[in-house]
């Protein structure tokens, strides 16, 4: 289960120090890089009932975490309506748009 409050939805408040707030559509370049450099999300923690990410997975990542991401050329798609506005405070709304997941639903 995915969030901050691991309710399925990408709130947040004080504190969530991480701003578990922009909810991604993880791809096999975010993971590998999210890996590459010590967050792992791809193996399994039954310790934790994590069951570890695949390509398509939904998940609420730190606002922070996607900025890194963009900057090296490999940010996930973003969902925007599931996303909190607090993410706003680090990424400008232009930016997040261009990175938009467009469902097969909406189109």
């Amino acid at each position: 289960m995915t969030g901050f409050f691991r309710n399925g939805c990408c709130e947040t408040n004080e504190d969530d120090t991480g701003v578990h707030s922009v909810c991604v559509v993880v791809t096999k370049e975010f993971l590998s890089y999210s890996q590459s450099i010590g967050n792992d999300l791809v193996t399994p923690m039954p310790e934790w009932n994590f069951p570890g990410l695949v390509p398509g997975d939904h998940w609420c990542l730190c606002a922070s975490r996607w900025v890194e991401a963009w900057r090296a050329g490999v940010a996930p798609l973003v969902v925007l309506e599931a996303t909190h506005e607090k993410t706003l405070e680090l990424v400008p709304l232009n930016v997040l748009v261009k990175y938009a997941f467009k469902s097969q639903d909406s189109e």
